[in-house]
């Protein structure tokens, strides 16, 4: 039980920020310019619910796509580290990844904006993907594997409220709200991105030398 909580917090903690509804805030009303609270909400709804799924597909089929391609847990620690800090340092700028920014995605996409780019990759970008087949697989227990899909849906279903109250935040918070909560969200997700790479690294490195000993 005493491991559930911490495990909880760590699952909430880098999937809020990984998802980043806060920040994505700006960039969603931009590209719903125009467009009634009705349309917004239809927006919202379906983009959540296409992260959520999208999500929950690479979350359970994580052990067959490393087995599939012959990658290890530890090396995938280390690259999806590499991934999630470079997302944090970005966000600790108060800048947004170059995927998110593309004007002609959203040009090319406007007709359904719910998909791309507002769901993959801004709310389930290769980051989330990355983090979720990790937690996945230091998910040894049922209790624990039930505490990582539950977070997740809670995180999009939280992600959903921002966003359906975005004009509303975005007035209240106004940029610099936004960009000091981007900055302090960057920061802890550097800090989750330096424990993925070095529990990757650590195993490796013990390998190398136990051989070299031999």
């Amino acid at each position: 039980m005493d491991s559930l909580l911490p495990f909880f917090l760590l699952c909430f903690t880098s999937f809020f920020t990984l998802t980043n509804p806060l920040g994505t805030m700006p960039v969603f009303l931009t590209m719903t310019n125009g467009m009634s609270e009705e349309q917004r909400r239809a927006i919202v709804r379906r983009a959540t619910i296409v992260s959520f799924l999208t999500l929950m597909v690479f979350t359970f089929s994580g052990q067959f796509l490393f087995k599939f391609f012959g990658i290890s847990t530890n090396g995938f620690r280390i690259a999806g580290g590499i991934i999630i800090f470079t997302i944090g340092f970005d966000m600790l700028q108060a800048r947004y990844a170059k995927a998110k920014l593309k004007e002609e995605e959203v040009k090319t996409y406007v007709n359904d904006i719910s998909i791309t780019p507002l769901a993959i990759p801004m709310l389930c970008g290769p980051g989330a993907i990355a983090n979720a087949l990790m937690l996945m697989d230091d998910a040894v227990t049922l209790a624990k594997k039930c505490i990582l899909i539950g977070t997740i849906g809670l995180i999009y279903f939280i992600t959903y409220l921002i966003l359906r109250a975005s004009t509303r935040l975005n007035r209240y918070m106004g940029e610099t709200g936004n960009n000091v909560m981007m900055r302090l969200m960057g920061l802890i997700l550097m800090v989750i991105a330096v424990e993925c790479f070095v529990s990757g690294f650590k195993p490796i490195m013990i390998d190398i030398l136990q051989q070299a000993n031999l």
